[in-house]
């Protein structure tokens, strides 16, 4: 393979990264949210919402409600948690929110960061649930989990890349 075949490839690869990247970025500016499409990881939520549910979030809301289901982030861990708004609290300056699974026995205190009785809507919430494919994020959740799935996807890409360029 000579020389300018290798650099269209390598330009038609960073197309393609160049283009999700946009694209995900566009999502985040519309939503509001620095993560617009999260993947739910356990069954806390059943029967809402199954473990490899997509789930497309909305951040523009003012204030959510009781009953809406909230994707927040805890101060230190990178993983988002899916559950439902259980109570609310306001006043004009911020809305404090507590949240439960609806599979879960106990609602989200012990979660939650060291002394922190509620989640700040501004500053925790990631989003709130606004629509979803059921199913279809599994791909995601055995990438993460299992070890032989991903270094067998990566196997599998690397080949197809090699045969296609004979």
């Amino acid at each position: 393979m000579n020389l300018r075949q290798q650099l269209v490839q390598l330009l038609s690869i960073a197309y393609v990264f160049s283009s999700a990247f946009i694209g995900w970025k566009t999502l985040s500016v519309i939503t509001n949210s620095h993560s617009p499409i999260v993947v739910v990881l356990s069954g806390s939520m059943e029967p809402a919402f199954q473990r490899g549910d997509i789930l497309f979030l909305w951040n523009r809301d003012s204030l959510a409600k009781v009953g809406d289901v909230a994707v927040y982030e805890i101060q230190g861990k990178s993983i988002p948690i899916v559950h439902r708004v259980l109570r609310e609290h306001h006043n004009n300056d911020k809305q404090l929110l507590l949240t439960k699974g609806d599979n879960n026995a106990v609602d989200d205190l012990g979660l939650y960061a060291k002394k922190q009785p509620y989640l700040n809507q501004k500053t925790d919430l990631v989003g709130t649930v606004k629509g979803y494919l059921p199913k279809l994020g599994y791909v995601t959740i055995l990438i993460t989990e299992n070890v032989y799935f991903k270094y067998g996807l990566l196997g599998i890409m690397g080949i197809s890349s090699l045969l296609s360029n004979e």
